[in-house]
């Protein structure tokens, strides 16, 4: 016998863009996110987004837009990385919050020239 429950579901913001954020990141070739705009000056007040930094979204509803910045290895084809970054955000994002993703704005900011440590 099955009851019916009624009730709403809310998924913070700050959830969403952390799992943008860390989709973001487990792409081959991505350094790191980048501060996205006016998030340098949050950090300078005290107002850090952790996971979420380097993310921004427009949600409406059910629906997600995202605007994530990147910074790329060097040697890295930067369209291909940008690429995949898209395509493991909408994945990630559709199936761990049910929410449908729009667009996939991906804005790199810049080339990392760091060492991997494991190629020494």
């Amino acid at each position: 016998m099955s009851e019916k429950f009624s009730g709403a579901v809310h998924i913070a913001e700050e959830v969403v863009a952390s799992v943008a954020s860390l989709a973001a990141c487990e792409v081959d070739g991505v350094a790191s996110l980048a501060a996205a705009e006016g998030e340098r000056l949050s950090e300078l007040v005290g107002k850090q987004r952790g996971l979420a930094k380097g993310v921004k979204l427009s949600i409406t509803g059910e629906t997600v837009a995202v605007d994530v910045f990147i910074l790329v290895k060097y040697g890295s084809n930067v369209r291909n990385v940008a690429q995949k970054v898209q395509e493991n955000i909408k994945r990630t994002l559709e199936s761990m919050t049910g929410m449908t993703v729009s667009a996939v704005n991906v804005h790199v900011n810049g080339i990392s020239l760091k060492k991997d440590s494991a190629a020494k």
